[in-house]
């Protein structure tokens, strides 16, 4: 493990029991994230994707293996320090936005800093600060149904940052957003990535994979492939 791997999975395994039958998802991955990358992950309809997805974001535990989040062993912790984990150390941001419709964009912002033992003046302008870096300091008290796909997708983005995580879980980011918004949308990922935020994504898309600096894909559980790449930028 080099000093700059932030992420770090060693030979992790996931099998499902349904009643007596036992359900290989992941046969074995094995893999390292550096500081600062940005990774597409890839496959078929049951390749495991959604099963390394909730590994990462700790919202599941491996049958065997181990996984290192920034030099920690999160494999075997409980389900409180798994919470901790998930709300420190990893943004989320999902397809389908999960914003809590009763808020404003500011208090959506603002829920990953609930329960951080932050002044409440400091988060309030950290989060004000998020909204307008992606686009919305004229949007802190509208509520999600006011907002387009797009804008609702930049509050997940900056809520996702509010508590400055290790790395940025994005599961199809863009899967519900038209072809402008779509580039709006990973255009500030990349931008973000340039500012040092690992960035981890899962989608079916070529065109969106293509941004990253390398893609795994998976097939049957196993790591099928990775692929080297050069960053594209979206046509102007």
């Amino acid at each position: 493990m080099s000093s700059a791997d932030i992420v770090v999975l060693e030979q992790l395994r996931k099998i499902y029991h349904m009643g007596h039958v036992e359900v290989p998802a992941l046969g074995g991955v094995s893999l390292t994230i550096g500081r600062g990358e940005h990774v597409a992950i890839m496959g078929p309809s049951g390749s495991g994707k959604s099963t390394l997805l909730n590994l990462l974001g700790c919202l599941d535990r491996p049958t065997d293996g181990r996984y290192l989040l920034g030099g920690e062993d999160v494999s075997t912790m409980s389900d409180d320090q798994l919470s901790a984990v998930r709300s420190r150390r990893i943004g989320f941001i999902f397809q389908s936005y999960n914003l809590l419709q009763q808020l404003s964009v500011l208090e959506n912002i603002e829920v990953p800093l609930v329960y951080q033992d932050r002044p409440p003046h400091e988060s309030h302008a950290r989060c004000r600060a998020l909204a307008e870096r992606v686009g919305l300091a004229d949007r802190l008290h509208h509520r999600p149904t006011e907002l387009s796909g797009g804008q609702q997708q930049r509050v997940a983005i900056a809520r996702a940052l509010a508590a400055d995580p290790l790395i940025i879980l994005a599961d199809e980011p863009t899967g519900n957003l038209d072809s402008k918004t779509e580039c709006e949308i990973l255009d500030l990922l990349d931008e973000l990535n340039a500012e040092g935020k690992t960035i981890i994504m899962v989608t079916h898309d070529d065109h969106v994979a293509a941004r990253s600096h390398r893609i795994f894909r998976l097939r049957d559980g196993l790591i099928h492939s990775i692929t080297e790449n050069r960053p594209q930028q979206a046509p102007a």
